[in-house]
């Protein structure tokens, strides 16, 4: 859904950067006509972008992940954004410099990780995310012969593409970039090699089957290659993932036009966990007044969903799709439905995510994706990772309702292509997590005990995620020491400890779920204080709707720019 990951490792001097080109001459053009050219400019050079925004021209073409093309595409990025920048505000009516400031946006996000921070040189985990082939697996946007066709374009491009990567990779790579690569190539080799062909295996063409088989078979031989040289990294592992202070102030500056000491955002991180653990005991007080905070959320976790959690998450969609509906949560733009499914091998880092279709989409699912424990795993850890039915609740209100999926209704149908195209990471995070608290506060569960328990350990797993992301990349937190703070402070088993605190080394940005809901929640605020009798209002929830409603106008900018439009001023972030 964003640009993400990176690690600044040592021997980054030596990767290559984009040329020095002179200044391109400032635009005449009016601003529709250059946000136009924008879109279309930047779909020509992201052609796989572009498929996922659903744009299907460009079916199975795939961008030039070349050292030498990610240096040009550099070069017309920082092209663009200098024009962007020369058009006078005069020039343009208050809508066109908030889309002017959104392209801003965009365009620091894709500079700060192709030339600032270099994740296609630092980090296996950037490709992972660049390559999911699921748009022509799964989103039945033309026949699956037509998807077929353009799914062999795709996997013919995959063993040039894993000659880029291996050029690209500056090693010796940090040991959790390596396990993680490791992986995400060889999820996808197996991918290739054992599972498409039952996607497309209802093609009635032998000779389009004959040409997947072969494509698919030369994909997954190019992920073995990377999978097979990453393992014979191990001898050489580091644990120098560590982005730094500078930098990674950098890029909250650049991908959310955050501006924040790193002092302050910890002491709101820890503000956040504190605020949750209390309701944590108050609930665990009702549901296990004897037992420890431990004890009382591994007694939620042991109420398993019925049939697993694919099928539970399946149950629960429709009571919280009326719910959003019957409590004026928000609008619900359009009667469609999301589908639930078991994550694919390749994509399994992270235990839930949605899959959703882009704005030039008509008629294509959302997937609700729910990844099954690692089978290297014991059985004891197995079983664990599976989430009790109140926590797969909120994952499903993350989500689902009325979390990504209610969001991407919205912002798919923007009027503005601009902000439908892009949405940011701490924008839908940070109203995924927010809508979780909200959901039970507007009485999801009766005050059901084992509910809250379940929502509040959603919580807490995002604040230690805030927490160990500042920890390991600015205050020389190991992922040792995050795996335990996962494990004492959100209760996680070993394996999802495990996983998580893996994950903060090579995606700092994960610390936005709970950034952006803290930034949420502030807006709130503010906002209701601004309305009229907001402040004395004994309930001022009977206002959250329009707010919601306001608030998922926008798209997916950066927060601060939100809070400029809806409050005439930024102000206080936090």
């Amino acid at each position: 859904m964003s640009v993400f990951l990176c690690g600044l490792l040592a021997g980054l001097a030596a990767c290559s950067r984009a040329p020095e080109v002179p200044a391109p001459a400032a635009i005449a053009d009016p601003w529709p006509a250059f946000a136009a050219r924008f879109i279309e400019d930047y779909l020509e050079a992201n052609p796989f972008f572009a498929v996922q925004a659903g744009r299907h021209e460009f079916d199975g073409q795939m961008p030039d992940l070349s050292a030498a093309g990610i240096a040009r595409e550099v070069a017309r990025v920082k092209a663009v954004r200098y024009q962007a920048e020369s058009i006078p505000d005069e020039r343009l009516t208050a809508a066109e410099r908030f889309e002017r400031d959104y392209v801003l946006s965009i365009i620091g996000t894709e500079l700060f990780w192709l030339d600032r921070a270099r994740a296609p040189f630092t980090n296996p985990a950037w490709y992972i995310d660049q390559l999911d082939p699921d748009v022509y697996l799964n989103r039945a946007y033309a026949p699956p012969a037509t998807r077929m066709r353009a799914f062999i374009a795709y996997a013919r491009a995959i063993p040039a593409i894993a000659a880029d990567v291996r050029a690209n990779l500056r090693t010796p790579l940090p040991q959790s970039f390596l396990e993680r690569g490791i992986s995400g190539f060889g999820g996808y080799a197996n991918f290739f090699r054992n599972e498409v062909g039952a996607v497309f295996a209802d093609v009635p063409d032998a000779r389009a089957q004959a040409e997947l088989a072969q494509a698919d078979e030369a994909a997954a031989r190019a992920m073995d290659g990377l999978r097979s040289w990453l393992q014979g990294e191990r001898g050489r592992a580091t644990q120098n993932f560590a982005m730094g202070e500078p930098l990674f102030l950098a890029m909250l500056r650049s991908t959310e036009d955050v501006e924040i000491p790193v002092a302050q955002l910890l002491a709101a991180g820890r503000a956040d966990l504190e605020r949750n653990t209390q309701a944590l005991q108050a609930a665990c007080a009702r549901y296990l007044p004897r037992g420890t905070l431990a004890a009382c959320v591994a007694r939620m976790s042991a109420h398993k969903p019925q049939g697993g959690a694919v099928a539970g998450a399946r149950a629960q969609l429709a009571q919280l799709r009326q719910f959003v509906i019957d409590h004026h949560v928000a609008d619900v733009p359009s009667d469609e439905v999301c589908q639930v499914a078991e994550a694919p091998p390749y994509n399994r880092a992270n235990g839930a995510y949605i899959n959703t279709p882009g704005p030039y989409d008509r008629g294509v699912a959302y997937t609700f994706y729910i990844a099954p424990p690692d089978p290297s795993w014991s059985a004891r850890e197995r079983a664990a990772y599976i989430p009790g039915s109140a926590s797969l609740l909120y994952t499903s209100v993350h989500e689902v309702w009325p979390g990504h999926f209610l969001q991407f209704l919205h912002s798919n149908r923007n009027p503005s292509r601009i902000a439908a195209l892009w949405v940011g990471y701490a924008y839908a995070e940070g109203w995924a997590h927010y809508a979780e608290e909200m959901m039970w506060d507007e009485g999801l569960g009766a005050g059901d005990p084992q509910q809250h328990v379940g929502q509040i350990a959603e919580a807490l797993l995002r604040d230690v995620r805030y927490l160990s992301a500042i920890g390991m990349h600015t205050r020389g937190m190991s992922i040792a020491e995050s795996e335990r703070m996962f494990r004492d402070r959100a209760f996680y088993d070993a394996g999802n400890a495990r996983q998580q605190a893996a994950r903060g080394s090579y995606d700092p940005e994960y610390l936005k779920y709970t950034l952006g809901k803290l930034m949420i929640r502030k807006l709130r605020a503010d906002w209701i204080a601004r309305q009229p009798g907001g402040v004395a209002d004994p309930d001022p929830r009977r206002l959250w709707y329009q707010f919601h409603n306001q608030f998922l106008s926008y798209g997916g900018p950066p927060i601060p720019l939100v809070r400029r439009a809806m409050l005439g001023e930024v102000g206080a972030l936090l």
